[in-house]
């Protein structure tokens, strides 16, 4: 992740910068780190937050290098679970520093809390249900909640797309629950490799230490529209996005109501995954918008796009 970006910029400062500063905050070389790790390491969420965050506002910076030769702004950012926080910097909500600073701090205390719960026998994580609409989801697992008590600790987790929710939970709950999803209809039932319960009441041990790092930073109002993962709408002050930060940590992704927003907001002619993957293009093709979404994750995907561009699609206009 981000290697290549930062290959591109060897004659220049601003992803070489970026790094130079999550190295410091983080207090590895991360360049080193990202050439280094495999699946398992980056399973962790102290090492993935960081790592992750650098690889999206590296693809940011690339991305901004481009337009402004075009004499272009982004007019609007969104970023899914911990993809919020560089959407945060990059809507100037927070400094890159800051963004370092909380993102490191936060994926060290979640997986402190990660491992707490495991640590009583009972590892948690998370799991993908296709084929079912998340309103049913949700309405299933409340039901058997209810008839048994041994599934309380199994939540809605991340609201993808209509035919797609992540749950987290226990590892005994995620078992329990995958005999009865599949009976219910669901086409597949997938165990994601996470290091814990994100997005649920689980993490609320973590919610309750992130705190104090969190009154620390100062959040400023948007500069330009931003949406929130908590709240599914635009975020309008800073005070607002601070307490939604710490909300992050225990809420649900609402990103349906997120990209219902966003397409209801207009004036965006496309957008563009600036990150690692291209999981947000299926989840926002699945929401049936017509405005595309294109990959901008690597330098190969930006380049492309610029090139592309210059036969008429969508990108810069």
């Amino acid at each position: 992740m981000a290697l290549d970006l930062l290959e591109q910029e060897r004659s220049g400062k601003r992803i070489k910068d970026l790094f130079l500063l999550a190295s410091k905050i983080y207090g590895e070389d991360m360049a080193s780190v990202l050439a280094g790790c495999d699946p398992q390491a980056l399973k962790r969420t102290d090492i993935s937050q960081p790592a992750i965050t650098l690889a999206n506002l590296a693809a940011a910076a690339y991305l901004e290098r481009k337009f402004l030769e075009k004499g272009i702004a982004p007019a609007g950012c969104a970023g899914f679970s911990l993809g919020e926080y560089a959407a945060l910097a990059i809507a100037g909500v927070i400094t890159e520093e800051d963004c370092f600073s909380l993102v490191t701090q936060r994926g060290k205390i979640m997986q402190a809390a990660a491992e707490k719960i495991a640590a009583g026998g009972d590892a948690p994580g998370m799991a993908a249900v296709t084929g079912l609409a998340p309103q049913k989801v949700e309405s299933l697992l409340n039901g058997w909640k209810a008839d048994n008590p041994a599934l309380t600790d199994i939540f809605a987790a991340n609201i993808n797309s209509p035919g797609q929710i992540v749950i987290a939970g226990t590892a005994k709950a995620l078992s329990q629950v995958e005999g009865l999803f599949t009976a219910a209809g669901a086409k597949r039932y997938l165990r994601l490799n996470v290091a814990g319960p994100f997005h649920s009441p689980l993490m609320a041990e973590a919610a309750q230490k992130f705190q104090p790092v969190l009154e620390k930073i100062t959040f400023n109002d948007p500069k330009i529209p931003f949406y929130s993962n908590v709240s599914g709408k635009r975020v309008l002050s800073g005070e607002e996005a601070k307490k939604l930060a710490l909300d992050h940590i225990t809420s649900p992704v609402r990103w349906i109501d997120e990209e219902k927003s966003i397409e209801t907001a207009g004036g965006f002619n496309c957008l563009l995954e600036a990150g690692p993957g291209k999981v947000l293009q299926g989840l926002w093709k699945d929401f049936g918008s017509s405005a595309p979404c294109y990959a901008a994750g690597t330098a190969e995907d930006i380049n492309k796009l610029f090139a592309d561009n210059e036969d008429g699609n969508d990108v810069g206009k």
